[in-house]
């Protein structure tokens, strides 16, 4: 599809929480412009009134009166492939939330479709744009700590429970492992590698909901690294990405200045997000000192900087920091944890 000049036009789909993200970042941005938002809930009626927005309840009747040049889908789960698959087919790029699909199949679909078409996609992994992670991607990949051995991380928080008044964050799939982990887990493939294997254990007991609350789980990478996950949405702790990052969402969390991951090499270790690493240049000895030095970087609002690229993806100017065929491997990790947790096995993940 031809380019105009001026900022890209793009079509929001979906105006829950995480659409209406994409919509303020959109009206900062200067790369971009709204030529149409489609949903067909009363709320979303009104947000697209009070914003003078053209507005659709459906996405046919959308793509008979505007071409966008790209498609921004923020739709519940199981719509994320048969909306995205749409706008390939009609050669507009698109930038479909997480996960990527409800299935390792229908992802494969959208990305052998993508592939095929020659169409980009951009799944919205938002935090590999936050520099805090491409940091420390970097510090792990450079060789700093050495040979990166082991990674322990956690994510304990305690969600109210009217959270919980929506009923599907009560069934299979609402849980902390779909719907927090998958970030973590798309973190950890970012900053370490691929993921070879899961095992996992959870526990619903604290709620006794049909979903874990709780779960541990252990991680072994292609190349050898092991990696401890806790994660628990009853558990009050200062440390989750979400209390330790300080990013931009659209909760109103505090910040703890605390750490949630830790990297530990044979040369040294990387705290995540304060990005303090310990280094040891000599012989390594666990009575030598040890110093610390701080790596922090400068701030920014990874879904604003998401938003950037995605406008550079659509002009053809970049390739998506994530595709559909990466996303897939983020989902089938993250799967395999309840699969490991209810089999008891490990479960081993394709190449």
């Amino acid at each position: 599809m031809a380019m105009t000049a001026g900022p890209v036009g793009l079509a929001v789909v979906g105006l829950g929480p995480i659409g209406l993200r994409h919509l303020a970042a959109i009206e900062k941005a200067e790369s971009c412009r709204i030529v149409a938002v489609v949903d067909p809930a009363p709320a979303a009626v009104a947000q697209a009134a009070t914003r003078g927005l053209p507005h659709f309840t459906d996405v046919a009747a959308m793509f008979d009166t505007v071409t966008p040049d790209g498609v921004i889908v923020a739709t519940p789960n199981a719509l994320h492939v048969p909306l995205a698959l749409d706008a390939v087919q009609r050669g507009i790029p698109v930038l479909v939330e997480k996960p990527v699909a409800d299935t390792v199949a229908a992802a494969r679909k959208l990305a052998d479709a993508a592939e095929s078409a020659g169409v980009p996609v951009l799944v919205g992994h938002h935090r590999r744009h936050n520099p805090v992670v491409q940091k420390a991607r970097e510090i792990v990949r450079s060789g700093e700590l050495g040979d990166l051995v082991a990674v322990s991380a956690v994510w304990l928080t305690h969600k109210p429970d009217d959270y919980f008044d929506t009923a599907w964050r009560r069934q299979q799939g609402g849980g902390p492992v779909l719907i927090n982990l998958i970030h973590d887990i798309d973190n950890l493939r970012f900053i370490v590698g691929e993921i070879a294997a899961v095992q996992a254990m959870s526990s619903r007991d604290r709620r006794g909901f049909a979903v874990e609350d709780t779960a541990a789980l252990l991680l072994r990478f292609d190349s050898g690294v092991l990696a401890t996950v806790t994660l628990s949405d009853t558990a009050v702790s200062p440390w989750s990405w979400e209390l330790t990052a300080a990013e931009s969402t659209s909760f109103d969390f505090p910040t703890t200045g605390q750490d949630c991951y830790f990297l530990a090499g044979t040369r040294g270790a990387l705290a995540v997000p304060s990005l303090r690493l310990w280094r040891q240049d000599s012989a390594p000895d666990w009575c030598a000192p040890l110093p610390m030095e701080a790596r922090g970087v400068a701030t920014a609002d990874p879904i604003q900087r998401q938003l950037a690229h995605f406008a550079e993806v659509v002009r053809g100017r970049a390739k998506p920091l994530i595709t559909a065929r990466d996303a897939t491997h983020t989902l089938a990790a993250t799967l395999a944890v309840s699969e490991a947790a209810a089999s008891g096995q490990e479960v081993r993940l394709p190449a």
